[in-house]
């Protein structure tokens, strides 16, 4: 039996859209809807979601677990790195000096990119070490609840 693997691929994006949504993350499909929630005052934090094993393992457990702090932004979002092309490329224009990276998340503030969590410091680590980076940013940078 042959598998279909534009099936399998649409089950495994259905499947991780789906788990950051959960995780209360706000999709940005279009260009619009990035424009419309980075120039909102506070802060945000976007998740730079992808079909790799590092974001299903790691990055997407870590942005779930990483929300429930003291300190946290005021926004949380998704772009999907590879599904949403033009969203994507979208809210990278707005990550300054950082290479295109996914799975990635970046924290901005006023539009502007305080700091970011890049690929190569979630691939290879453990999702706790992720959310710790995470939480200290969010110490440094976010509000209380």
């Amino acid at each position: 039996m042959e598998l279909d693997f534009n099936l399998l691929m649409n089950d495994v994006v259905r499947q991780a859209r789906q788990e950051i949504e959960t995780a209360g993350y706000a999709q940005l499909t279009t260009p619009e809807e990035v424009e419309e929630v980075f120039q909102q005052e506070g802060t945000t934090l976007v998740m730079v979601n992808s079909v790799c094993g590092c974001a299903g393992g790691i990055a997407r457990p870590a942005a779930m677990h990483a929300v429930h702090h003291d300190k946290r932004p005021d926004r949380l979002v998704t772009v999907f790195a590879g599904q949403d092309k033009a969203a994507t490329e979208t809210a990278r224009s707005y990550f300054v000096d950082y290479p295109p990276s996914s799975p990635s998340f970046a924290l901005l503030k006023d539009g502007k990119v305080l700091t970011m969590v890049e690929r190569h410091e979630i691939e290879g680590h453990d999702p706790i070490s992720v959310v710790e980076k995470l939480q200290g940013y969010f110490d440094q940078y976010c509000e209380e609840v």
